[in-house]
């Protein structure tokens, strides 16, 4: 991988150990996939923010590279708490200490700590053609897909080396004959945010890696992330094309492309599959998290109604969308809580709960493994039904 003078500088050291530390795990990524070169970027995403999910390994690599900083805008996955209402949440005081650690490095770091999946909601929103380095997958997916940005499916480390270098190397989904699409999806679709999850889920588990072509879906905002999470975490989808939406799609030759069609069947086969339980301690909604028309969605199912049984109720979304919404915030707090920062899969829930509800087949792909939970799939107007 050729290196210009000033990246072997930084590569030998000359630029500080932080920086070295950086170049080193770049260089070994380029060489790994055979990238030319290493590319300026825009912007970065980190993941391994949990403490639940980098632990004190984590803090140590995040403790070794605070000797330097970020120098693109740089935005952080959700951590394993709500800064505010961890003690609300049940999380104990030792994981509180050390989450809130992870977050003072990642911010001497000069990262910014508004913890969200979405940051393209937040201010970081690259524009088309922009190269990146994202690494949380449903973003990154978003962030291709919807935005015509560039990134590869980055890990929490070497999205972090990017940052602090402002170059990440050039390969995968940076080239175009990788954004090319490799299956034509055709489906029978309600419309809701629940069917395009469901969608999505179908598609990445039958089609792994692939770069779908969606034709004749006309999915939202919410539906279109809430899709390209559950593709990420079935099949690892880090690109698609919807027509009318990605900004790539109206040039892409379709000639030879597998088509399929996606039934309802399906849909309900995928949701049923992903349920193993039907009788929730806990619902929790926002993986990826509320967007304020979400908020105010939910706020208007539930306003005027009172509560019923008690089963505990988490409304996920970043503190940005939180302070837009105090009305909608008033109505959801009769129900349960609206927390910030975290969601329903980096929390450390399996503390205290067995079953977990949501409308999100990300989390409900990752629930048993992550928090060891029981599973209830269900759209998000059933489980208001089931509190209200």
């Amino acid at each position: 991988m050729h290196l210009s003078k000033v990246e072997e500088a930084m590569l030998a050291g000359e630029a500080g150990l932080g920086k070295q530390k950086a170049m080193e795990l770049l260089v070994a990524l380029g060489r790994i996939y055979d990238a030319p070169e290493l590319v300026p970027i825009t912007s970065a995403h980190l993941s391994g923010v949990s403490y639940k999910t980098i632990g004190e390994g984590g803090i140590e690599f995040l403790e070794e590279m605070s000797c330097t900083n970020v120098c693109v805008p740089t935005t952080l996955n959700p951590a394993g708490m709500d800064s505010q209402r961890w003690r609300e949440m049940g999380v104990e005081q030792h994981f509180a200490e050390r989450q809130l650690r992870i977050l003072e490095l990642y911010g001497k770091l000069g990262v910014e700590t508004n913890c969200s999946c979405t940051p393209y909601l937040l201010g970081n929103a690259p524009k088309r053609g922009e190269t990146i380095a994202w690494a949380e997958s449903s973003a990154l997916s978003f962030a291709n897909s919807v935005l015509g940005a560039r990134t590869n499916r980055e890990g929490g480390p070497g999205a972090l080396a990017a940052a602090i270098l402002g170059r990440t190397p050039q390969y995968g989904l940076h080239l175009d004959e990788n954004r090319r699409p490799t299956v034509i999806v055709e489906a029978d679709l309600d419309g809701g945010v629940f069917d395009f999850s469901l969608l999505g889920q179908v598609v990445g588990s039958r089609f792994g890696a692939a770069v779908p072509y969606f034709k004749n879906v006309r999915p939202g905002f919410n539906e279109l992330k809430i899709m390209a999470a559950a593709m990420a975490a079935a099949g690892s989808v880090a690109m698609f094309h919807v027509e009318g939406v990605t900004p790539e799609a109206s040039g892409c030759d379709l000639k030879g492309v597998e088509k399929v069609q996606i039934g309802r069947s399906d849909l309900l086969k995928a949701r049923d599959t992903l349920t193993t339980d039907k009788e929730p301690d806990l619902i929790a909604l926002g993986c990826p998290h509320l967007s304020e028309s979400e908020l105010k969605r939910l706020a208007i199912m539930l306003d005027g109604k009172r509560k019923k049984g008690d089963t505990e109720v988490w409304f996920c979304t970043s503190r940005s969308i939180y302070l837009r919404c105090p009305k909608e915030r008033m109505v959801l707090e009769r129900f349960g809580k609206v927390v910030c920062d975290t969601c329903m899969i980096v929390a450390p829930i399996e503390k205290n709960h067995r079953c977990t509800a949501t409308n999100s087949c990300k989390a409900c792909s990752y629930l048993p493994g992550l928090c060891s939970q029981k599973v209830l799939c269900r759209s998000e107007v059933e489980l208001m039904e089931m509190i209200s």
